[in-house]
């Protein structure tokens, strides 16, 4: 059985949340096939993702981690 790629997402997402240094930005690209497709910033502050997909630079923004996973999942797989 081959592993989730949503837990995968959830669990890169879930690392950004835990990282203790406040001063340094977390943020995360996600590709497919060797193409970046979206780049996610966590804001500590406000506990917000930031989504930007690429290449047309729509912003999202997401206050619940299992939603977006579900977006980058869709974005990966479209």
């Amino acid at each position: 059985m081959e592993k989730s790629q949503l837990a995968g997402i959830i669990s890169r997402l879930e690392a950004m949340v835990a990282e203790d240094n406040p001063a340094q930005e977390q943020q995360r690209r996600f590709e497919k096939n060797g193409q970046e497709r979206g780049v996610v910033t966590y804001d500590k502050e406000s506990a917000t993702f930031i989504l930007e997909e690429l290449p047309d630079k729509q912003r999202f923004e997401f206050d619940n981690v299992d939603l977006a996973a579900i977006d980058i999942y869709e974005l990966l797989n479209d």
